[in-house]
């Protein structure tokens, strides 16, 4: 399975960029993740960007990060990847300003929670809920 994220950004932290390595390199030992940073800018101008980038994303079934989301448990996102059969799936995390309403209707709204985190640590968070839905799929014992 081929996973994509697009994120406004770059992590700037070490720890929290250390973390992002970490999940990963865990997930890139069971299928590929490819991030892309979208610049930091206006609402508008990175949802050009992401359009841009989801054009080359082989029609991937797209979540969409945002407060207005669902929240999914981790065996519910566990069986959204099993819906999709092997086909690519990309994450689009947005920047401090939000999402435009381009890009929130390009796929399904999630929340990781219905609070507020900064970009890093909703990148973080999003990688090991990746990671152990992957791990769920698979049977290994990660998740308990």
């Amino acid at each position: 399975m081929q996973i994509t994220l697009l994120a406004v950004g770059k992590l700037k932290n070490p720890h929290w960029k250390s973390l992002a390595s970490d999940y990963t390199a865990r997930i890139n030992r069971q299928d590929r993740i490819d991030t892309i940073e979208i610049k930091d800018t206006t609402p508008a101008k990175e949802g050009e960007r992401f359009q841009e980038s989801l054009a080359k994303t082989n029609k991937a079934k797209v979540f969409v990060l945002s407060e207005e989301g669902k929240t999914l448990s981790s065996r519910k996102l566990a069986e959204r990847f099993d819906q999709n059969l092997g086909a690519p799936l990309c994450f689009i995390i947005g920047g401090p300003y939000g999402l435009s309403p381009e890009i929130k209707s390009a796929g399904e709204l999630i929340s990781l929670s219905p609070m507020t985190f900064t970009h890093e640590m909703a990148r973080v968070i999003l990688l090991e809920q990746i990671y152990r839905a992957l791990s769920i799929n698979s049977g290994s014992g990660y998740h308990h």
